[in-house]
């Protein structure tokens, strides 16, 4: 236990594999493929990369050192490190921009997270056979229409990520992530090999990695830049809270890189995943979100071994949603336990219970519900507006200008002592790239 009572990462390993599988989620595997598609592919991809480094690295390390310096939730944390930087306490509604960021994300993620469950059931049960494009619509729309079905399935995603909360850092989340991330690189590793042999897989070198530059645009930037640090996970409260649970004597700085490094590299293993199926079938490489849910499993019908493939991928999927809800909700729900004075059980029964009820909302806003609308959004399109274009990028931009323009430098630096040689260019790079950088991620989701 720490000096404010927390508990501690029983292992540098663990500590990766939490939040990895935190950072590594939907956003990697169902949405960086569709964004790659939708924006020309590799140039986005060395854009990405660049903003992965430059601009997601530095977030990172801010997040991860104000939760270890302060020790708590994420309101708490920036309150004490304010506080101890000479600064106000009202700081604090950073930490809580962040805990309220990971909750509505939360109660609209867990909706997607019962869609693979229940496309891992189909793939268990009755495989996609004699798919076509009409039937893999269909299916898609049905699915959407059934509100009992999507319940259920989120129900049963809630109840996987709930007990793994409700077990605490080292019996509930380590031994969730120690035993599902390694699994989840294992069939992404198999799954590309897979493709190696099945098709498509030069064809999907040659677009990740043969870049046009003429095809750039502003768009293709903000994109790539809003990929690479939402795709981190910070500005959610989820590193900061794991922050906390980091012993004195952990490498901030090499652990964030570590972090950045698995999770550039996982999405790219996604596009070995999905591309080669994409170009071997002549799918639809912008089709958006449906590319996961509509496109592959008409690929899974008509390849070798189709069957099987179905079955690793979903699950792949499954272990990756799943990981990103424990990251999400471990901050509300460290946040409500001390805020309530109440065991983390409790705490864990009321966060996961709240969402899954908010959760049904999501759910009936797919059909019955989709004409209710305010600001002419209905519930979905408009809560994923408030994280996507303002909770998120504010909730980072924030953190950014605390840490590298009013943290104290002696109290940052004191942080980052194991490696010192990167205080100078973390310094550097929050206060002069990332600060404007975010800003205008920000001020454009805003126009």
């Amino acid at each position: 236990m720490t000096a404010t009572g927390n508990a501690v990462w029983s292992s540098r390993f663990a500590f990766i594999m939490a939040s990895v599988g935190f950072a590594v989620g939907l956003g990697n595997i169902w949405r960086f493929p569709y964004v790659t598609g939708e924006n020309g592919g590799s140039a986005f991809v060395v854009i990405y990369l660049l903003c992965a480094v430059a601009i997601g690295v530095p977030c990172l390390m801010a997040e991860l050192l104000v939760g270890r310096r302060g020790g708590g939730s994420p309101p708490t944390s920036m309150a004490a490190v304010a506080t101890e930087s000479g600064r106000s306490h009202r700081w604090r509604v950073v930490g809580g921009l962040g805990v309220v960021t990971a909750y509505t994300i939360a109660i609209t993620y867990a909706v997607v997270v019962g869609w693979v469950l229940w496309y891992l059931g189909r793939a268990l049960l009755t495989g996609f056979t004699d798919f076509d494009a009409v039937a893999a619509e269909t299916t898609f729309a049905g699915l959407l229409a059934d509100n009992q079905s999507m319940v259920m399935w989120t129900l049963v995603g809630n109840v996987i990520v709930g007990t793994i909360i409700y077990g605490g850092v080292t019996a509930g989340i380590e031994r969730a992530v120690t035993i599902m991330m390694p699994l989840m690189f294992s069939l992404l590793v198999g799954l590309s090999v897979y493709n190696y042999f099945a098709g498509g897989f030069i064809e999907t070198l040659q677009w990740l990695f043969t870049p046009d530059f003429s095809k750039v645009t502003g768009v293709t930037f903000l994109a790539a830049v809003g990929q690479a640090f939402f795709s981190i996970g910070v500005g959610m409260g989820g590193m900061m809270t794991y922050g906390a649970y980091l012993p004195k004597d952990f490498s901030i700085a090499r652990g964030a890189g570590m972090i950045v490094l698995a999770d550039t590299f996982i999405a790219l293993l996604a596009g070995f995943v999905v591309f080669p199926a994409v170009f071997h079938f002549g799918l639809d490489m912008a089709s958006g979100p449906g590319l996961i849910f509509q496109s592959l499993p008409v690929a899974f019908s008509q390849m070798p071994g189709g069957a099987i493939f179905g079955v690793l991928f979903f699950l792949m999927l499954t272990v990756a949603g799943v990981t990103s809800m424990v990251g999400l909700l471990e901050s509300v729900t460290s946040w409500t336990k001390e805020k309530l004075g109440t065991t983390r059980q409790r705490s864990t029964i009321l966060v996961v219970g709240s969402v899954t009820c908010l959760s049904v909302i999501s759910v009936l806003s797919y059909n019955i519900w989709e004409d209710y609308r305010l600001l002419g959004m209905n519930f979905n399109e408009l809560t994923e507006a408030l994280y996507d274009k303002v909770f998120l990028p504010m909730a980072g931009l924030l953190v950014a200008l605390f840490t590298g323009w009013f943290m104290h430098p002696d109290h940052s630096a004191d942080e980052l002592r194991d490696d010192p040689q990167w205080y100078g260019p973390w310094r550097g790079l929050t206060r002069f790239v990332v600060v404007p950088a975010v800003a205008i991620i920000l001020i454009t989701g805003l126009i």
